[in-house]
């Protein structure tokens, strides 16, 4: 059975991958392989409507509207927390996934200038969306603490992380850089923007506390810079003057990225504050032995298949490191427990519940598409 098109923000589909990239790229395919029909609009040169020179924002209050008027979608989706038109268009639904209220619970962690557009746009989409998919609990629980909204719109679905079985396999090329950076084994990988808010400094606090003990272990920080990076890149700096094996490798392609956490003794992840937090499930996907902070939305994401640890603490962070890096036997089973939790997150699912979201609209049948996901 056919269903009329849909549009989803692709506002972010030629930039460098980050989170929301990833979810709109992933969400896109998912529901493609249901069997919709889902154009990509506001991609700078991909998509069905690319938006061209113009920027994310002037694009979407200035050219989007008008889109919707002509070309009638049957829904629109806004993929990036508050990207929406000012105003309703009559007969095309507004659907917007909320991610994180980061730059109002944390504002120390961006800019003054984006913290002012966040707040204001935000208040203004909640009210013009018909429905909210948040992307955890915790990202509905945000939402309602910083912006007035009718609690009926909202919804909880959370992303997939399949996505990882997915990637193509290192060439040898890769394999023997890998190989040429001498880590140590087992060595401790952060994987995230050298963002203010992702706690880098509890990471390196905690390897420095591990180096004075006389633990010599190798930290990798896989990520590109952001902001408030700069304090965490002078910290690094000062760490390596003192003998502490780091070593930040910035941005990776998604082969190499995924061959080298594969290959890590442990992953830290021990953000302030995530609206869902992929990274840390790609890695439990993986096998690979986690440890997240007790913060936002992590416990709710890992379950019982990652240790946490407070966002301050960095006595608690180093004890973990030491009893995970001298136990072979207790990362098999933290690594299999965090397996077994991250099987239950499928981008199958994500499309289904979403789906299902965009028919309390009317856009489409509950259900709509066919389920590619395995029967049990």
């Amino acid at each position: 059975m056919s269903h009329p098109s849909l549009a989803l923000d692709a506002s972010l589909w030629d930039e460098p991958i980050t989170g929301i990239a990833l979810y709109t790229r992933q969400l896109h395919r998912a529901l493609t392989v249901r069997g919709l029909t889902v154009e990509r609009w506001g991609a700078r040169k991909s998509g069905e409507q690319p938006r061209g020179r113009w920027s994310r924002t002037t694009w979407t209050l200035g050219a989007l509207p008008g889109l919707l008027s002509s070309r009638r979608p049957a829904l629109y989706h806004a993929a990036a927390n508050f990207n929406l038109p000012l105003q309703r268009t009559p007969g095309v639904p507004l659907v917007l996934t909320f991610h994180d209220a980061v730059p109002l619970l944390l504002p120390e962690t961006v800019s003054r200038a984006f913290r002012w557009q966040f707040q204001l746009w935000l208040s203004r989409a909640v009210r013009v969306a018909e429905r909210i998919i948040c992307v955890s609990e915790f990202a509905r629980q945000s939402l309602r603490a910083v912006v007035e909204v009718d609690d009926s719109k909202l919804h909880v679905v959370h992303h997939g992380v399949d996505h990882v079985a997915t990637v193509k396999p290192p060439d040898a090329t890769t394999l023997a850089w890998l190989d040429a950076l001498g880590l140590s084994s087992p060595f401790v990988l952060y994987a995230g923007a050298l963002d203010a808010r992702k706690n880098v400094e509890l990471v390196l606090a905690a390897m420095e506390r591990l180096h004075t003990q006389g633990r010599r272990v190798t930290l990798v920080l896989a990520g590109q810079r952001w902001f408030g990076s700069g304090r965490i890149e002078r910290e690094v700096l000062r760490l390596k003057e003192l003998g502490v094996d780091v070593r930040p490798l910035g941005y990776l392609e998604d082969p190499v990225f995924y061959a080298l956490m594969q290959r890590a003794g442990v992953f830290v992840f021990p953000s302030r504050s995530e609206g869902f937090g992929l990274p840390p499930l790609e890695a439990m996907r993986l096998g690979v032995p986690t440890i997240v902070s007790d913060a936002g939305s992590l416990p709710e994401v890992v379950g019982e298949g990652a240790w946490t640890v407070g966002v301050d603490d960095v006595a608690g962070l180093a004890d973990k490191l030491d009893r995970l890096l001298g136990d072979d036997a207790q990362r098999r089973a933290l690594g299999e427990a965090g397996r077994r939790r991250a099987a239950a997150f499928t981008w199958a699912r994500c499309a289904l519940e979403t789906v299902n979201v965009y028919a309390l609209t009317g856009a489409v049948p509950s259900g709509a598409g066919v389920d590619p996901s395995p029967r049990r």
